[in-house]
């Protein structure tokens, strides 16, 4: 079984970075020999290994809409794949750091949807000029804390994989994510 190489995974992403149905995935795959149906596809975004798509309408009147998977569903496959033609079941395949990254990119995108939100309602609601700077301060933080979880949950994901959870002992620096907050109101 041929899978893609970097250079072909780097080209689909350039070309597709919009996102792709399943069945585009599916075709990409077919003349390399890599067996994979959309049922397949679907059971592989069941389990947590791939990334939910995203409707998206179409354009005209009555045309609905379609799903769309993030062009990372390409790479993502191709590790599975490989990772399946090396001897591991999808169980452990979902064990592996796969199915942790999968759910961090999702939070990744859900944060930055309603961060990207909240500056859309900022940028079109009359408010007072420091409401506002304070409003877009506190995006800023949330922005930063944000990826602060995301590296976090990822560095907590790669010791689990690996087998080295972090205990006290490991030399592994305390979180500041776990500091005390403080009370409401105190700054």
């Amino acid at each position: 079984m041929r899978l893609l190489e970097p250079q072909q995974l780097a080209q689909i992403e350039r070309e597709h970075a919009g996102g792709l149905p399943a069945r585009v995935i599916v075709e990409i795959f077919k003349p390399l020999g890599v067996r994979l149906s959309e049922a397949t596809f679907r059971k592989y975004v069941q389990v947590g290994l791939l990334p939910r798509s995203r409707r998206v309408g179409r354009k005209g009147k009555h045309q609905g809409s379609r799903g769309l998977y993030p062009v990372c569903a390409v790479r993502r496959v191709n590790l599975i794949k490989k990772m399946m033609d090396e001897g591991l079941t999808l169980e452990e395949i979902r064990r592996s750091f796969v199915y942790y990254r999968n759910e961090i990119e999702e939070l990744e995108r859900v944060l930055d949807g309603v961060l990207a939100e909240h500056e859309r309602e900022l940028g079109a609601r009359p408010l007072p000029p420091g409401v506002r700077r304070h409003l877009q301060q506190e995006v800023v933080a949330a922005r930063r804390s944000g990826k602060l979880l995301v590296r976090q949950l990822e560095r907590i994901a790669s010791r689990l994989v690996a087998g080295r959870a972090g205990t006290p002992d490991a030399g592994l620096a305390p979180s500041p994510l776990l500091a005390p907050r403080p009370a409401v109101g105190a700054r």
